[in-house]
C-alpha cells in the first residue's frame, strides 16, 4: 500500500513524519532504513510515527536512520510538535508522550519550545562530562570544533570500550565562543554520522556548560544547521524546566510503497 509522508527539518536536523493516527503503519515490514537512506530512499536522519494516545495530544515513535526505535529525539520532538501543528491538533500548546515519557510544547511563528524530561545529574569523566538528557551524551570541550574529526574521534568513542558494549552513546564536541554562547558538533549513533544538530545534545552540552562554567543560561548554541536555545533550572545536582528552542519547518511531502 501506498502512505503519506512528510518531510521536516529542525536546525538541519530531517526527519519523515508520517500521521499513523490510524495504526496502520507496518513497522515490522517496512524497511524504515531504507527510507531513510540519503542515496536510494527519501533520505532523513530518522522516521517518526504520530499515533494517538488516550490522555494525550499524541504519541511521538521514533526510529533512527538505521531502521531502529531509539530514544527521545528533541529535534524530531519538536519537528512532530510542528507537525501536529499543521494537521491541527493543537493551536499554542500540546501535551504528548515519547519514549522517554511526558512532554509539554508551544509553537509561535517558525519557533517550536519544547520541554524536555528532568535530568538527575553529570558524570565527570578524564576529558569529557557522560550525562542522558532523554538519549545518553558524551560532552568534551575542544578548543575549535572545526578542527576535530568529528566521525572519527566520535565513532571510536561511540564504539569503544565504556560505552559499546552499553549500546553505544551521541558524542558531542563544545566549543565556548562567547558567553553563554556555544558551538557544537555531534556525532549521533543510529545516524552513524555528524548531524546538522542534536536536540538531546545541544541540551546535554548547556547543562554541562552550567556545571563547567557556571553558566545560568539561557544558553545559545550554534550548530551546522543553525541557532538553538536551551533554557533550564538548576535543582540539587540536576536539572528541571529545561526547554529546547528553535525552527521547525516542513520542507515537503510525497507518498511511498509500503
Amino acid at each position: 500500500m501506498k502512505i503519506d509522508f512528510y518531510k521536516y527539518q529542525g536546525a538541519g536536523n530531517d526527519f519523515i513524519l508520517v500521521d499513523d493516527r490510524a495504526g496502520v503503519f507496518p513497522v515490522s515490514g517496512t524497511s524504515i532504513e531504507a527510507f531513510c537512506h540519503r542515496r536510494f530512499g527519501i533520505g532523513a536522519d530518522g522516521l517518526i510515527l504520530l499515533r494517538k494516545e488516550k490522555e494525550y495530544d499524541f504519541r511521538m515513535v521514533y526510529f533512527n536512520a538505521d531502521g531502529k526505535e531509539g530514544s527521545m529525539c528533541g529535534n524530531g520532538g519538536r519537528c512532530a510538535v510542528r507537525f501536529a501543528h499543521d494537521l491541527g491538533l493543537f493551536e499554542e500548546s500540546v501535551r504528548f508522550i515519547a519514549v522517554d515519557g511526558v512532554h509539554e510544547a508551544t509553537v509561535a511563528a517558525e519557533i517550536v519550545h519544547l520541554k524536555m524530561g528532568e535530568v538527575s545529574g553529570i558524570a565527570e569523566k578524564e576529558d569529557a562530562f557522560f550525562l542522558n538528557t532523554g538519549s545518553p551524551h558524551y560532552v568534551k570541550f575542544v578548543p575549535d570544533v572545526t578542527e576535530v574529526d568529528v566521525v572519527g574521534e566520535g565513532r571510536a568513542v561511540r564504539y569503544g570500550t565504556e560505552y559499546g558494549p552499553q549500546g553505544g552513546v551521541n558524542v558531542n564536541f563544545v566549543q565556548v565562543i562567547g558567553e553563554n554562547r556555544l558551538k557544537v558538533r555531534t556525532y549521533e549513533r543510529g545516524v552513524e554520522d555528524e548531524t546538522y544538530a542534536c536536540g538531546t545534545g545541544v541540551t546535554a552540552c548547556a547543562l554541562v556548560a552550567y556545571q563547567k562554567m557556571g553558566w545560568t543560561g539561557p544558553v545559545q548554541v550554534d550548530v551546522l544547521g543553525g541557532k538553538l536555545e536551551v533554557r533550564f533550572v538548576p535543582e540539587g545536582t540536576g536539572f528541571n524546566a529545561i526547554w529546547l528552542t528553535g525552527p521547525a519547518a516542513f520542507v515537503y511531502r510525497g507518498d511511498v510503497e509500503v
